[in-house]
């Protein structure tokens, strides 16, 4: 959900965004790393979902992120993907050392809107899998950005959670943009208004499609 109200500072916005992917990709340890700076060489697989609220600056506004870690075992399945309403992004992860994590991809893409795919464990070099290639021509086929990144050594882990907030933030300043241009044609726009809400599967949530062949890598 993002929003803003007078009640707010202007510059204030909440993002809710979701980490999806397989179990044991990495993506507990890719928040820890990214929220507190901190990695667990022995963590355990997620039960159910945990989240975090991480603040971004872009463009020398203030976003809070508040980024809810999924479990990625099937059995869990049902009870987590409650959880993805009101989510207005989500990194989709998979473990470079493990090709049936990038395998299983195409079944959490009709989850949700995906932002970016992250090719996890990039630290792994001589136990890589998944071509860095091959992760890059999926993304640009799907039209999402790609990052690798490893939540061990930090490469990577903070630019890509800016990457997605900054493109959440683009896409709905463009929005604001859209409905003041409308309300100058028309005062009486019914659209017009203090509060922009992305959430609950509405057409406000169906962010607008990602950029074409917006891929990085490491």
């Amino acid at each position: 959900m993002a929003f803003y109200s007078e009640e707010e500072k202007t510059e204030d916005y909440l993002f809710k965004i979701v980490l999806i992917g397989d179990s044991a990709v990495g993506k507990s340890n890719l928040l820890a790393r990214f929220a507190r700076d901190e990695f667990y060489p022995n963590s355990k697989s997620t039960i159910g979902v945990e989240f975090q609220t991480q603040k971004v600056d872009i463009n020398g506004k203030e976003v809070k992120a508040q980024i809810w870690d999924t479990a990625g075992q099937e059995r869990f399945r049902a009870v987590t993907s409650a959880y993805y309403r009101g989510a207005v992004g989500a990194l989709l992860v998979y473990d470079i050392s493990r090709h049936q994590t990038f395998d299983s991809i195409g079944r959490w893409l009709n989850e949700l809107h995906i932002t970016i795919l992250v090719g996890n464990k990039s630290d792994l070099k001589d136990a890589r899998e998944v071509p860095t290639s091959e992760g890059k021509a999926l993304a640009e086929a799907q039209g999402l950005f790609f990052m690798e990144t490893s939540a061990l050594d930090s490469s990577n882990v903070s630019a890509a959670f800016q990457m997605v907030v900054k493109e959440i933030y683009n896409i709905l300043s463009r929005k604001v943009m859209i409905s003041q241009e409308l309300k100058k044609q028309d005062p009486s726009w019914v659209g017009s208004g203090k509060t922009v809400v992305l959430q609950d599967g509405s057409q406000e949530a169906a962010v607008a499609e990602p950029k074409k062949g917006g891929c990085c890598s490491s």
